[in-house]
């Protein structure tokens, strides 16, 4: 072979041959698309998360700010409704007054008694305080700083459980995620600085290449896992809760507000009813 053929052979292998050396492997190109798709979904759950959270911290303030008031409009429907039947003695009037009183006094199960009244530890302060006739705290109003939601998708974006290769590691940062979870919850952003520690100094994590059939198989969990959380949000968002939060993002006080406001109207309107009724 001559000089000039060599080089010739030279050229058509470096057009061959990627920077850096050796041919590209055939799992390459399924690796990226398993990575972006780990990517998309963790932001994905991020954002479910986020919103869950924000849901539960609008329905306990929803619920300690406009409970009362739904339940004397409940309470003055009834009273109204027993005034009616008694004074017509129409079967169907004596109906309806009996399920709405009905309503006023549910007779729950031994499970719904004690649902949110005790765990592992025993009772609950608040149910002590009923059980005992003790001022009731009301419920804490958590809704995490800026601090805390940089902290907390900071750290679901490191140590999500998608991104381990193995179980037992995978093990390992669900039981990290679920403790980031809770932290997150209450919005404590003192909690999620030292889990950001502990994680920091943790053991570093070798990626292992995978098979390409192993990487069709995650392609397919990470699809099945996405369509779940898919489902997880569409409940949220349609939910009563979810529904009033997205009318006003960012400015669920004065959503509150206006409903509450609605309410007063009603009530009295409904204790003027009463007072008609009752001269």
């Amino acid at each position: 072979m001559t000089s000039s053929e060599g080089d010739q052979g030279e050229g058509a292998g470096a057009q061959r041959t990627p920077a850096g050396g050796g041919a590209t492997r055939p799992e390459e190109r399924l690796e990226q698309a398993v990575r972006a798709a780990e990517k998309a979904l963790i932001e994905f759950e991020i954002a479910v998360e986020t919103f869950r959270v924000e849901v539960e911290n609008f329905s306990r303030l929803h619920e300690q700010k406009l409970g009362p008031m739904y339940a004397r409009l409940e309470e003055l429907d009834a009273r109204i409704l027993e005034i009616k039947a008694a004074r017509s003695e129409d079967p169907e009037d004596r109906r309806l007054a009996d399920e709405a009183r009905a309503r006023l006094m549910p007779m729950p199960g031994v499970e719904e008694l004690m649902n949110g009244w005790m765990d592992g530890d025993g009772l609950f302060p608040e149910a002590t305080a009923m059980l005992t006739d003790q001022p009731v705290r009301p419920p804490q109003r958590v809704r995490p700083s800026e601090e805390a939601r940089k902290l907390y998708r900071e750290l679901a974006r490191k140590a999500h459980p998608d991104l381990a290769q193995e179980d037992k590691e995978r093990a390992r940062r669900e039981e990290f995620i679920t403790r980031v979870n809770a932290a997150y919850a209450r919005g404590s952003a003192d909690e999620l600085r030292e889990l950001a520690e502990e994680w920091a100094a943790g053991p570093e994590l070798k990626h292992t290449p995978s098979p390409a059939e192993e990487l069709y198989a995650r392609l397919e969990w990470l699809s099945q896992r996405k369509e779940l959380l898919t489902l997880v949000a569409r409940n949220l968002e349609e939910g009563a809760i979810g529904s009033m939060l997205r009318l006003a993002p960012d400015d669920p006080d004065g959503l509150l507000e206006d409903i509450a406001a609605q309410l007063r109207a009603q009530v009295a309107e409904r204790e003027a009813a009463l007072a008609a009724l009752s001269d």
